[in-house]
């Protein structure tokens, strides 16, 4: 008797614990960007999946990296930025991806899943491409013609040469207040590795904006998409997706002010918002369902359709609104993404000093 019962108690435990795994698979908590996904991809996957999902936002990297790296953020799936992604993974609060739960990891993008692999994650073990931008120029034609007498921009010259920079200071220049992301492109635009921490490539770039430096009306990182859609300057160096905005802001007060965005053919910077699993996460099997879910092409394609930033799923572009595909600023053509480079985490020695040249070449001297 007292046998039979060890059994059945081992039997009911047993069966207690496949209904805590069954449970434990019927709910994923997912922090994502605010604004970031199609309005019904969580429902249509609750439906598919019978899984529910706990949705939550943030909207800096900062953010997300204090709930990581304090451990037990709670949550299954995240979305760090690609230089954030890296440094989290050297803290080791990620989980190896087993691509063998991922059938639909054969959509991504090869040139992409290189791009940030080479910078962030080397052999794509962490983490996959969710939405990506560049950081280009926006430019108001009409201005730029009457100081440059062109009709469209396609290079860094425009800004990089100081003639040519000069001439536009008068309707107004701004860059990004963003040190790990405006030297790399002075060190790509001298043709030296983007991710070179040495003291003479960075005193290169250094010397560089501080030749342009006289002819810059101002450094910050979110003030330009205002300025350009009213026209307060005519060229910022910035993000591409707020360069949009800014267009769209043009379009809306009535295209008084006309906005372009262009990727320079010599090439640009990019971002990278990736999806990973942290190690700590309670429902994996969920999250690599969700990951799967995300990497079909028609999923994705409502994504974009719905935020216009491009995806990293290469099969999902057929799926997309042609006039975010065939917008170059937002796809870029396979001859420009082949000169797009992700942006690398400096180690911290390298940050400081990147960050002693920014602030030299904020103040001019």
């Amino acid at each position: 008797m007292k046998k039979m019962g060890k059994t059945l108690l081992a039997a009911a435990l047993m069966g207690a614990m496949a209904t805590a795994v069954q449970a434990e698979d019927k709910v994923l908590n997912v922090y994502n960007w605010s604004d970031y996904i199609a309005p019904d991809t969580i429902a249509k996957f609750e439906k598919q999946t019978g899984i529910k999902v706990k949705y939550d936002v943030f909207d800096s990297n900062e953010t997300l990296e204090a709930k990581l790296l304090a451990g037990k953020s709670g949550y299954d799936i995240v979305v760090p930025s690609n230089n954030f992604l890296a440094k989290q993974i050297k803290a080791g609060v990620y989980e190896e991806l087993d691509r063998s739960k991922l059938p639909n990891w054969k959509n991504l993008d090869e040139d992409l899943l290189k791009a940030v692999g080479d910078a962030s994650d080397q052999g794509n073990k962490h983490a996959f491409p969710y939405m990506w931008g560049s950081i280009g120029i926006g430019y108001n034609p009409e201005k730029v013609k009457a100081a440059l007498g062109v009709d469209k921009i396609d290079s860094w010259d425009t800004v990089f040469k100081p003639e040519n920079i000069a001439k536009l200071k008068s309707c107004g220049v701004s860059f990004l207040d963003a040190p790990t992301e405006m030297i790399p492109a002075a060190l790509h635009y001298l043709g030296k590795p983007t991710n070179s921490t040495t003291k003479e490539d960075l005193k290169a770039a250094e010397d560089l904006f501080l030749k342009i430096r006289p002819s810059i009306t101002y450094f910050h990182s979110s003030k330009y998409i205002g300025d350009m859609a009213n026209g307060n300057i005519c060229v910022a160096v910035g993000y591409s997706g707020d360069l949009e905005q800014s267009k769209a802001r043009a379009h809306e007060a009535g295209d008084k002010v006309k906005v372009e965005y262009i990727i320079p053919k010599e090439g640009a910077g990019t971002f990278y918002d990736m999806v990973a699993i942290p190690k700590d996460a309670e429902h994996k099997e969920a999250a690599y369902k969700f990951m799967d879910f995300l990497m079909q092409p028609e999923v994705m394609a409502e994504i974009t359709n719905a935020v216009r930033f491009p995806n990293g799923n290469a099969a999902a572009t057929p799926f997309v609104d042609k006039d975010i595909t065939s917008d170059p600023s937002i796809y870029p053509p396979a001859d420009v993404k082949k000169h797009l480079y992700a942006i690398a985490a400096p180690e911290a020695s390298a940050q400081r000093l990147i960050t002693r040249s920014w602030t030299k070449i904020k103040s001019g001297k």
